[in-house]
């Protein structure tokens, strides 16, 4: 089970590839502003998770597992922003409470949001 780091991880990658723009260590880096040996751990706890694999130019791609868990981790992101948006929360805010949020909520409390907003 991935932890909240991981998770971050894995979300900025695939964030990349929604952009297509090419996931390598480095651009991850970049990406989230940590140092490229920060990332080449992270990827390294990726790796032996059987999340991502990384190709002989660098560049990271999804396992099934990891693409599942990262699309898991990105829609409770959109959900839990849309939803403080739509209760009136500035957009800065939304972003970086949701950013936490995505990665500490419960199945059960998100279901139980979900069926409340969406009603």
């Amino acid at each position: 089970m991935a932890n909240e780091s991981q998770e971050m991880y894995l979300k900025t990658i695939l964030l990349l590839h929604l952009k297509n723009k090419p996931a390598r260590s480095i651009d991850v880096a970049n990406e989230l502003g940590y140092s490229k040996a920060s990332v080449s751990r992270a990827l390294g706890l990726l790796k032996d998770e059987g999340y991502v694999t990384v190709e002989q130019g660098g560049t990271i791609v999804f396992t099934d597992e990891g693409r599942a868990k990262a699309l898991d981790v990105y829609d409770r992101y959109v959900f839990l922003r849309d939803a403080l948006l739509r209760l009136g929360v500035d957009e800065e805010t939304a972003h970086e409470d949701a950013c936490k949020m995505e990665h500490v909520v419960s199945d059960i409390t998100l279901k139980k949001l979900k069926d409340f907003v969406l009603s």
